[in-house]
């Protein structure tokens, strides 16, 4: 829109003094969360190798290289730097989990890989968030030790869930959910203690390879078994069958 024709219709023109502030502040806006993250990150570092109470406000800010009055201006205490890492450690994973886990455009088996991927690229690309909840867990307010193992249970539950599903559409094999969920979490969560860098890999491409395995070891061969492939490998699917059926009943009678 032309000057002339905001000014005939009434809208009034921003002033070059005005449009030079705001750009001012969107730079410094962008730069403060630059630096906000970089001393995040640089926390998340300390933390996992000292600990929380092995580490202070004065490490962190000698890791940023700035003086602790200048780190305040970013932060007000070190309870608040831990409480942030942890909500991007386990309560936001487990909220896009729930959401992937819960989308019905696909099925189960497109979704736990989904699920497992995301896991998966969070630990290849910031293993030391994990790192420091390992670290400092015994270190932890109660209250977020609380927070972070209700999101911890949510995440069990919705994968849980989520393969139970899949057994139930026949895409899955009859195996335990809980368990075989247990050792898909972990299969994710040893991912932030490999060695660093990932080799020749991504992360997304280290995410994709332990996505792709998670799904490997509960997705059911096409088609059911014949002669063909042998009388005991039948048997077996069908003892597997016969004993997922009876943890079904069992569960249907306790509820």
């Amino acid at each position: 829109m032309t000057a002339d024709r905001k000014r005939a219709q009434g809208v009034k023109p921003k002033r070059v003094e005005d449009a030079a502030a705001e750009e001012a502040t969107s730079r410094a806006t962008s730069r403060k969360g630059l630096v906000e993250d970089k001393i995040f990150a640089e926390a998340a570092r300390l933390f996992a190798e000292r600990g929380f109470a092995g580490t202070n406000l004065q490490d962190i800010a000698d890791a940023m290289g700035m003086t602790r009055p200048a780190l305040y201006y970013y932060v007000k205490n070190k309870d608040e730097v831990l409480a942030r890492l942890l909500t991007e450690t386990t309560e936001a994973p487990a909220a896009e989990i729930k959401r992937l886990a819960r989308h019905r455009d696909a099925d189960a088996a497109a979704r736990l890989r989904g699920v497992a991927r995301v896991m998966a690229l969070r630990r290849a690309s910031d293993p030391n968030q994990y790192r420091l909840l390992v670290r400092s867990e015994a270190e932890l307010p109660a209250d977020l030790v609380d927070s972070q193992r209700a999101a911890q249970r949510a995440t069990l539950r919705e994968m849980a869930a989520l393969i139970e599903e899949g057994i139930r559409e026949g895409l899955f094999r009859p195996v335990d959910p809980r368990t075989t969920a247990l050792a898909m979490i972990g299969m994710c969560n040893w991912i932030a203690w490999w060695p660093q860098p990932h080799g020749k890999l991504t992360p997304a491409e280290v995410a994709d390879q332990i996505a792709d395995l998670v799904l490997a070891m509960v997705r059911r061969p096409e088609g059911r078994l014949t002669g063909a492939m042998g009388a005991r490998a039948a048997i077996a699917q069908l003892r597997a069958d016969l004993d997922y059926l009876e943890r079904a009943l069992d569960q249907e009678e306790q509820a």
